[in-house]
């Protein structure tokens, strides 16, 4: 199969291509974007756009998402990102919140595109890489799920000194087997209005990442 995802992240995950899971879920992609009385998102060009915007070789950072936003021009193919100009969700709005907090800036950012960050080496990486309008979760269990864990295995496997950050309980369960002696994996409560005072906030992860990549001599992220 010809899948359009960038050069390098093609040839690491050129076994799964022609897997009967991957074609499977395929067709079933395919159909889902043919049927236009029932939008699917992100667009069809940006599924892959978290890989696209952060080759396998540059990777220093995974944040793991679950599903793309479901409303109407959010979904840019990185998790918890929205195109420039879009209303920042309430996630995002705490991600901002966390990140001025825990860096000492002095305001939030108010454009939610994180593409900046993944041009830095940060794959914004959802678990399901698409979505019906309108129905959260409605992508899951088709194959998604299997795609990115191997995108997770052949991180874990053949890069050292990654910075994993999960939050919340489905992002900890999908990193579970991740070696925590060759990288580096911080977690915490999801950033949602629903949990974010459980503990997401004050948990400091953007600078326990950036200090994790110091001690590894990599360069720090830019968060803001």
């Amino acid at each position: 199969m010809k899948v359009k995802i960038e050069d390098t992240w093609r040839d690491e995950l050129a076994a799964e291509w022609d897997k009967p899971y991957f074609v499977t879920l395929t067709d079933f992609v395919r159909q889902q974007y043919s049927d236009r009385a029932h939008p699917v998102y992100p667009p069809a060009a940006k599924i892959f756009a978290a890989f696209d915007e952060c080759p396998f070789d540059k990777v220093k950072v995974v944040i793991l998402g679950q599903d793309p936003y479901h409303g109407p021009g959010q979904a840019n193919g990185l998790c918890f990102s929205v195109g420039e100009g879009v209303p920042l969700p309430p996630s995002l709005i705490n991600i901002f919140k966390e990140v001025q907090d825990d860096l000492g800036l002095p305001v939030c950012p108010s454009d939610g595109d994180l593409s900046r960050w993944a041009r830095q080496g940060v794959l914004l990486l959802n678990s399901t890489l698409t979505v019906q309008a309108h129905q959260a979760g409605s992508h899951q269990g088709r194959g998604w799920e299997t795609f990115t864990d191997e995108v997770i295995l052949r991180l874990n496997n053949d890069r050292d000194h990654l910075v994993f950050i999960l939050w919340g309980s489905y992002a900890i369960k999908k990193g579970a087997f991740i070696d925590r002696n060759r990288h580096c994996v911080i977690t915490s409560p999801h950033p949602s209005p629903l949990s974010s005072y459980r503990g997401f906030f004050g948990s400091k992860p953007f600078s326990r990442a950036n200090a994790y990549l110091k001690e590894h001599n990599q360069t720090p992220i830019d968060w803001r």
